[in-house]
């Protein structure tokens, strides 16, 4: 049950005054990191810059004070971007939210469900190929605003792909003012870490896009020219929900439901190996869920754990959920003082920003260093899932990712289970070794080596018998498993052998292909007595098979 023990409760039994200033000053600091992000990455989903905003606020404040990690920092993240924006364009705000409701009950069903340590079995190339391709997206989404082109009234494009097309038709409208305000925001953002050890390299960039735009003669497109700024506090909004709404969401609430869990839980064992400390699934999967919820009911989009910010949270001596609550305090503030100046902020700085979150979380060394050194199959599953989230999307790239894993992985295990038969020897074979039991030639010995199941039942087949053989011995001590379909094709074997008037014999059945056998009454069928601990108890009472039949 302490699996479902929110983080704060544990980490308030010890917590001191020299912890709090700790908590508050990172606090603080990952707000300013945060706010910049923020409004990028609601841009980017298609929505107003406060979206963003009351995202960090309100999913901030409830996944840290109902998470099952003492360091996590919640709010909008690259990952959802792409989505978010199909969404928008296709189904509305009132979409989104109903989309991102159900995301969060899928979420607390999930936690409540003990699924958390599921998440494992999604594998690492599936992972990694989504990022990835999440990642281009997010590039190819911005080079309309980091160049300054202008597309023909009703040209809006949604897909990955029609946004690249419409990119190269119009590229001939290209600003150079905002090319210059793009590219010196991207070297800033680029030189800022070496430079600029404790300060993000999004504010300083934001603040030179602004005073380049004020000051100097360049016409770009600022925030303020496409959207209504406003500093209002976020309000509770119910949207008009529908069976068929409700219908047409849950694909889409299926994959914030997945993502926000992989990411979330994927940022939380990164934060456990900084702290050397260990987060609670099931908790941070409840958690991620309610905030969700919340944080579409106030205006907000998808949430989940962002690594970058929890990792800022915990270099700068954040070690509990109060870091995550004084984030969105402070955010809360600044949306109040600050939010009308964010109207000022260049467009192509803001590609520029998103330009380098999509570098970051492209993870290119891994994907490179996978295309060189894992198996074919693996590769084809990272390929398959990178091409399919670019070219298509999330949801499609998830699912055929996962069935061709799975399919590529049970092709795999067929291959590794095959059934050898023992070699025969006889007084004139040379080179044989004095040690070696010899058998009667009616006895017929073959060894099966790796998992019995659907996809390597047909192994079977190749057990061959001789009109001269009495007894078959089956050593399995190398089967770890049995499903039906193995055992189905066990049990016609043992009606050949009934046909012929040979006898079955079990060597070392483990345990779980043993409780298969007997639940399913094959042990009966077979004959207790024919079950054998070890090879030599079996070649014994092969054996004495043969003699009583004479």
């Amino acid at each position: 049950m302490n699996q479902l023990k929110p983080m704060l409760l544990t980490s308030l039994k010890n917590y001191n005054r020299s912890q709090f200033v700790k908590d508050v000053t990172a606090g603080i600091i990952v707000a300013i990191i945060a706010l910049p992000l923020s409004i990028a990455l609601a841009l980017a989903s298609g929505v107003g810059p406060e979206a963003g905003i009351f995202t960090a606020i309100v999913a901030g404040f409830v996944i840290s004070a109902l998470g099952g990690s003492s360091v996590q920092i919640a709010g909008p993240t690259a990952a959802f971007a792409t989505i978010v924006a199909g969404i928008v364009a296709k189904n509305g705000m009132d979409g989104l939210i109903i989309a991102t409701i159900l995301a969060g009950v899928f979420l607390i069903l999930m936690g409540l469900c003990h699924f958390g340590s599921l998440i494992k079995f999604i594998p690492y190339t599936i992972t990694t190929g989504f990022t990835s391709g999440i990642a281009v997206t997010i590039v190819i989404g911005q080079l309309k605003d980091f160049f300054g082109i202008s597309y023909p009234n009703g040209v809006k494009p949604i897909e990955t792909v029609e946004k690249l097309r419409a990119f190269f038709e119009n590229f001939f409208t290209f600003s150079l003012d905002a090319l210059i305000v793009g590219g010196v925001s991207l070297a800033i953002l680029i030189l800022a870490p070496y430079v600029l050890k404790k300060v993000p390299g999004s504010l300083p960039a934001v603040i030179v896009g602004i005073l380049m735009v004020r000051f100097l003669p360049l016409k770009v497109a600022t925030i303020g020219n496409l959207y209504t700024i406003s500093n209002s506090l976020p309000t509770l909004h119910i949207p008009t929900m529908s069976l068929s709404m409700i219908g047409d969401a849950l694909p889409n609430a299926f994959t914030i439901a997945v993502l926000a869990a992989i990411e979330s839980l994927l940022s939380c064992v990164v934060a456990d190996g900084m702290i050397n400390g260990k987060h609670r699934s099931d908790m941070e999967l409840v958690a991620q869920g309610a905030g969700n919820i919340a944080s579409a009911l106030f205006g907000g989009i998808p949430a989940t754990g962002a690594i970058a910010r929890t990792a800022a949270n915990i270099k700068n001596g954040g070690r509990t959920p109060i870091a995550g609550i004084v984030h969105s305090i402070t955010l809360v503030i600044v949306l109040v003082v600050l939010m009308p100046f964010a109207g000022m902020i260049p467009m192509p700085t803001i590609a520029a920003i998103l330009f380098v979150v999509a570098y970051n979380m492209c993870q290119w060394r891994t994907f490179v260093h996978l295309i060189r050194t894992a198996p074919k199959s693996d590769i084809i599953v990272l390929l398959t899932t990178f091409i399919l989230t670019v070219v298509f999307d999330l949801v499609v790239a998830i699912e055929i990712g996962m069935v061709l894993a799975c399919l590529l992985f049970i092709k795999r295990m067929s291959e590794e289970t095959h059934v050898d038969s023992w070699t025969y020897v006889d007084d004139d074979t040379p080179d044989v070794d004095e040690h070696l039991r010899r058998l009667p030639l009616q006895i017929r010995v073959y060894e099966i080596t790796g998992p019995l199941f659907f996809g390597a039942a047909d192994a079977i087949e190749h057990i061959v018998v001789k009109d001269f053989t009495t007894c078959l011995i089956l050593r399995m001590r190398s089967v770890p498993a049995l499903d039906s379909t193995a055992l189905n094709a066990l049990q016609n074997l043992t009606k050949v052998c009934e046909s012929k008037g040979i006898t079955l014999v079990f060597s070392h059945v483990n345990e779980q292909p043993m409780k298969v056998m007997v639940k399913s009454g094959f042990v009966d069928l077979v004959g207790k007595e024919n079950f054998c601990p070890n090879i030599r108890a079996a070649l014994d009472h092969a054996e004495k098979i043969i003699a009583t039949a004479k």
